[in-house]
Order: C-alpha cells, then sequence, then structure tokens
C-alpha cells in the first residue's frame, strides 16, 4: 500500500494535540454550563434548501450522493452543515412544543466547508455555539449575556488574549439610509471585505456595485474607521452629520452592548465598538460580534455571532435570538502547528506500574485495577526491561509517576520529575490534582519561555 498523502483543509491532531482540543472543549462545556446553557448535537446533515436559504453560501456546502446512485438522481437533497446556527434554526422549530423559551443552548461540533484551505480555514473544523432563543421577543439584554458568558469561557483557555469586536447592523444600515444608498444591503457586503482589500478598491466597488457617489462612499469609509473601548464612538459618529430613526435605534442599543461589557474586561479579555465590522450573513439583524487573537489578526476573526430577530418562523410564532461561536479549530491548529500550545504528556496515564519480571505481571495488573477503581489513569509496563528503561518509557510519554511493588508486596511509587520516592497504597494513594489530567503547555514567543496551565473543569 502506498504511503497516504494528508488531504489538505482536514487537520488530525498527535495525541498530545488532541489532549488540548479535549482540555479546551471540557473548559467551554463547563463555562456555558455554569451559566445555565443547555447542551445539544444536531445532526451533520441539513436539507440543501435550508443550507442555501441565508446568505451567498452555495460554493460552500458539500452535498451528499451515494456512490451507486442512479444517473439521474444528483444528489440525496442534503448537504453537511458549514456552521450550527442554521441547524439550530431548523432544531428549534421542529422541537419549539418540547422546549422552554428562552432557550438557552450550547453545541460543540463538527461543520464542514467547502472553501480553499488556508491557515485558520479548514474544509472539516470544530466550533462552539452560544446561543439564546426566545419566542416572539428576546431582551435585549440578551446580547450582553452572551458576550459576558464568551469572554468568561474564553478568559479561561490558554489562548493568545482576545479582542471582542462589536457593531450593529441597525447602526450602519440606518447610516446608510441617511446618506441615501440606494442599496444599504450591497454596502454592507462590500464594507464586510475591508479587512480582506485596501480602502480604496472598497471605495470603487462601492461606486460600480452599490451605486454610491463619490462622497457618499467616502462617508461609508470614515463610519468604517471609527472604533472606541467605550461609548465614545456615538459622538464620532454624530459628528459625521448623518440623520435617520435605524441610525439613532441602533447607536442606542450598541451603547448598551459596550456599556453591559464592562465587567468582562481584563488583560485576557477586551470589547471595542468597531464600526467596519458588518458580518456577510444577511440573517443579522442587529448586534454583530467578532473575535480576534492578539498577535494573531492574520487569521482574521476565530469566532463571531450577532443578532437575529427572524431566523426562525413558523408563521404563527417567531423565534428571535442572539449568539456567538468560536472556531475552536480554526484558534488551536496554528497554535499547536507552531509549537506554542501542547499537553504536558501524550497519555492520559498517570502512572506507570513497573514489572519486576514477567511472572510479577499479575500483580502489576491487580495495583493498576486498584488504581483505576480510584479515578488514578494508569498503564502497566509493556515488558520486564531495567528499571531505567522503563522510567526512561514514562519519561517519553510524559507519565510523571512509576509504581514499584517488590516480592514481599511493598509498595512505593516514584515522581520521576523531582526523583522522590515513597511509600504508597495502591487503595488510598492518589496523585496531586493537578497532574490527574494532562496540563496544556502554553509557549509564548520563544521556546524558552512556557508556562503550564491547568484548565479550570
Amino acid at each position: 500500500m502506498p504511503r497516504p498523502r494528508p488531504l489538505s483543509g482536514f487537520p488530525e491532531f498527535l495525541p498530545s494535540q488532541r489532549a488540548v482540543e479535549l482540555a479546551v472543549i471540557d473548559s467551554l462545556r463547563a463555562t456555558f454550563e455554569l451559566h445555565g446553557y443547555a447542551s445539544i448535537e444536531t445532526r451533520s446533515v441539513e436539507p440543501l434548501d435550508e443550507l442555501l436559504r441565508k446568505g451567498d453560501t452555495s460554493n460552500e456546502v458539500y452535498v451528499l450522493r451515494r456512490l451507486h446512485a442512479d444517473a439521474d438522481d444528483a444528489d440525496a437533497g442534503v448537504g453537511l452543515h458549514f456552521d450550527l446556527t442554521v441547524p439550530l434554526a431548523r432544531y428549534v422549530l421542529e422541537h419549539a412544543g418540547k422546549l422552554q423559551f428562552p432557550f438557552r443552548r450550547y453545541q460543540i461540533q463538527r461543520c464542514w466547508r467547502g472553501e480553499r484551505p488556508q491557515e485558520g480555514r479548514y474544509r472539516e473544523f470544530t466550533q462552539a455555539d452560544i446561543d439564546i432563543i426566545g419566542r416572539d421577543e428576546l431582551p435585549r439584554d440578551a446580547d450582553a449575556e452572551v458576550t459576558t458568558v464568551m469572554a468568561e469561557a474564553l478568559s479561561r483557555l490558554p489562548l493568545p488574549p482576545v479582542t471582542l469586536a462589536i457593531n450593529s447592523r441597525k447602526l450602519i444600515e440606518g447610516f446608510y439610509l441617511g446618506i441615501g444608498a440606494p442599496d444599504p444591503q450591497a454596502v454592507i457586503t462590500i464594507v464586510d471585505r475591508l479587512d480582506k482589500v485596501p480602502a480604496e478598491q472598497v471605495k470603487q466597488q462601492l461606486i460600480s456595485d452599490a451605486g454610491l457617489d463619490d462622497e457618499q462612499a467616502d462617508q461609508c469609509l470614515r463610519l468604517a474607521s471609527i472604533s472606541a473601548r467605550d461609548n465614545s464612538f456615538v459622538a464620532q459618529v454624530r459628528a459625521l452629520g448623518v440623520q435617520h430613526d435605524l441610525l439613532d435605534t441602533g447607536l442606542d442599543e450598541l451603547s448598551a452592548v459596550i456599556e453591559g461589557c464592562g465587567s468582562v474586561r481584563s488583560d485576557r479579555f477586551e470589547v471595542e465598538a468597531s464600526l467596519s465590522l458588518a458580518r456577510g450573513l444577511d440573517y443579522y439583524t442587529g448586534t454583530v460580534f467578532e473575535i480576534y487573537m492578539v498577535g494573531f489578526e492574520f487569521l482574521k476573526s476565530v469566532g463571531g455571532g450577532g443578532r437575529y430577530d427572524a431566523l426562525a418562523s413558523d408563521g404563527k410564532n417567531t423565534y428571535p435570538g442572539v449568539g456567538m461561536s468560536f472556531g475552536i479549530s480554526r484558534s488551536l491548529v496554528p497554535l499547536m502547528s507552531r509549537g506554542l500550545l501542547t499537553a504536558d504528556r501524550k497519555v492520559s496515564s498517570v502512572v506507570l506500574v513497573a514489572l519486576t519480571d514477567e511472572e510479577s505481571r499479575g500483580a502489576g495488573d491487580a495495583v493498576a485495577t486498584t488504581l483505576r477503581a480510584n479515578g488514578v489513569p494508569c498503564e502497566v509496563a509493556v515488558s520486564a526491561q531495567k528499571f531505567g528503561k522503563q522510567i526512561r518509557y514514562a519519561e517519553r510519554r510524559g507519565i510523571p509517576f512509576v509504581w514499584f511493588t517488590d516480592a514481599g508486596g511493598g509498595h512505593e511509587v516514584k515522581d520521576i520529575r523531582s526523583g522522590e520516592q515513597v511509600a504508597a497504597d495502591p487503595a488510598t494513594w492518589a496523585p496531586p490534582s493537578e497532574d490527574l489530567r494532562p496540563r496544556v503547555v502554553s509557549t509564548s514567543s520563544t521556546p524558552r519561555s512556557t508556562s503550564e496551565t491547568e484548565i479550570n473543569q
């Protein structure tokens, strides 16, 4: 069999990297559940008409087709979901009679997106979402709530500092209406490209594709240049001299969110109003968010979201919501590929039970069984080599303790990091709590600058 070649856009982790991903997922789950968010998992496929009904996503959807389908059976009418918001809309409509509103949910699941693979953008990836869904109405303080919850969740992770950029679709749409833009949605779509193309090119597209004149295009760029970490952005927008009722509503709502986020600011998490932020998907109707890792701005956003007042409706009830997603793969893969994030051991084992000889394997298995019954992950040595070789085997795998049993049935455990060796009873012994799980090792800018982080569960 020829040596397999990796598939671009489908990252796979080594054991130590997978340990980091699991630690991150467990930490996110713990934080979300502390705030009363319920876990759900939706199916991997959705009807194509649902996947394609919001935004220009037709070139991103992987369509399912049976290998031996009939010639006239082009596809099965379903595709793999490319995010977790479209499946949520369907899930809420399907199960509305069994849900309590407001419905707070979190979802950590794989997604698939058929785009050109590049660093931070993959065809298969893991994403974490939180949303609050109401029935017919959803209080405005829900926007600040999801911000607070995600801020707390991300602050507990071994990531670079994070900035959350916030804007309001009502604010920018009201501004564009106020300057007389004939098609505000076209303007939003073009302005959303500012982080990808130069401002002068965006201006030309606003004139040629959105029907703006030179002054209107300049006004749009002036608005997009405004950012602030407090409510001073309001005065900056007012100074542009544009008037519209929807603009007033957007300014008020964004001010309330920025003010409500005051408690989440820290050296690990910053919040700012960024009026260049638009987000291209057209189901957003109010506040919009994007998450950036400081020092990794070349990845663009590693998460985002917003408010959608009419994403789901059954004709009788409308289900507005607000939510935010965090790209687990999008954030972790670049960090781990640079050696900036790993785990302190390649296996979950805390203890290696050493063997004196092959005849002692039964006794070693008994020790391991007792330790596991007490929740201590362990493994028995593969062979009865010299103790020095067994210890080196544990070191290579990152296992911190080696267990010895003598011929008389006595037990000792050795911390191979410090060299300390003490008597121990397998029925009662437990490692320090910080050693019970693999710890995430976060390296800053250089290989010599490292710190071990036990992510709180």
